[in-house]
């Protein structure tokens, strides 16, 4: 591998996935949709930038000339969960832009690829351990869910009409990490905690992964991993109310004593929604998180036997990850106070 080409760049798993390659001396180019983000994310590392969209793959095709390798981590996944209808945009972006981006890279002359998909196409009973053989049907799926099946689906057909093709795909739990300007949903949680600004400790359960494990377990997936193959990379399974102790803990912010029912966060949901529409800013929760919430509470246990047997992959302790993220938002100068 001399240089890749790396969707979503300037993303949380994006960024970091640049960075990781950097770090092994593989030249990078990075599709960004914003020249502006990408010089606030990269300053001056030595990445080429393009700028472009997964909804129009024609302005940037030519660039993906010269790469050997593509890892796709791009998606449309933060504005599906503020409310409103989105599947269009899911589809057209997660869907058909992955089928055209992975024709456009083997017209490029590029034979390997990893497509980051998402723990979303799975599922289990509650308690039980899943693993990447338990796919989830399509018909329980929401719709930011059912696009990530979906795009799974494309990676297959196109492997199976390309045989000389290598894809393997990564399924990553909720991420944090440090170069998350966006912010995702694990950023704006952390800058809302520090800023005393959540109602109480809600609900739920979730599969905490450092971002840094996952671009390791991309790496890791197109050098050693088998083509066609899913490989987990979700973390440690976590209550909310532990994680909102190990932030605690470690930003010296005290803790929420009140404990949040579902009821509850769903009004909250329905004002902040109502907030988001009158100021774009953004949010922490919606409705259809909080529906998200509700199903999935202890269905977030995943085994990575599959993962540490075949690719070695290991994850760092969730206090190092949250340790790491707070101190980058205080040096790059983000307010003590988060967006409602």
């Amino acid at each position: 591998m001399e240089c890749a080409f790396v969707t979503g760049a300037t993303g949380l798993l994006g960024n970091n996935t640049v960075r990781a390659l950097l770090n092994r001396h593989i030249n990078v180019k990075a599709l960004v949709r914003s020249a502006t983000k990408a010089r606030v994310q990269f300053g001056d590392l030595p990445v080429e930038w393009v700028e472009g969209d997964l909804l129009n793959i024609d302005t940037f095709r030519q660039h993906l000339q010269g790469c050997d390798a593509l890892f796709h981590t791009a998606a449309y996944f933060r504005d599906s969960y503020k409310g409103g209808k989105h599947w269009q945009r899911l589809y057209d972006t997660n869907v058909l832009g992955t089928e055209r981006l992975l024709q456009a890279a083997y017209d490029a002359g590029i034979r390997r690829a990893v497509h980051v998909s998402s723990i979303a196409v799975l599922k289990g009973e509650k308690g039980e351990l899943i693993d990447e053989s338990m796919s989830r049907p399509e018909q329980e799926a929401d719709d930011y869910y059912r696009s990530k099946i979906l795009s799974e689906a494309v990676v297959r057909t196109f492997l199976a009409s390309h045989p000389d093709m290598f894809i393997a795909m990564v399924l990553p739990g909720w991420m944090f990490g440090p170069g998350d300007i966006g912010p995702t949903s694990s950023g704006q949680f952390l800058l809302d905690f520090i800023a005393q600004k959540l109602p109480g400790t809600p609900p739920g359960s979730f599969s905490v992964v450092d971002a840094r494990d996952v671009a390791e377990h991309q790496i890791a997936a197109i050098t050693h991993g088998r083509s066609g193959e899913r490989y987990l990379a979700a973390g440690v399974h976590m209550e909310m109310a532990r994680l909102v102790e190990e932030v605690a803990a470690i930003s010296g912010v005290q803790a929420p004593t009140r404990k949040v029912p579902l009821f509850m966060l769903r009004l909250i949901a329905l004002l902040y929604e109502g907030y988001y529409r009158l100021t774009g800013k953004p949010i922490l929760l919606s409705r259809s998180t909080v529906k998200l919430i509700a199903e999935e509470q202890d269905r977030t246990h995943f085994s990575h036997e599959k993962s540490q047997r075949e690719l070695g992959c290991q994850f760092r302790p969730v206090a190092h990850t949250l340790r790491d993220t707070l101190q980058w938002y205080l040096d790059n100068g983000y307010p003590s106070q988060g967006s409602a």
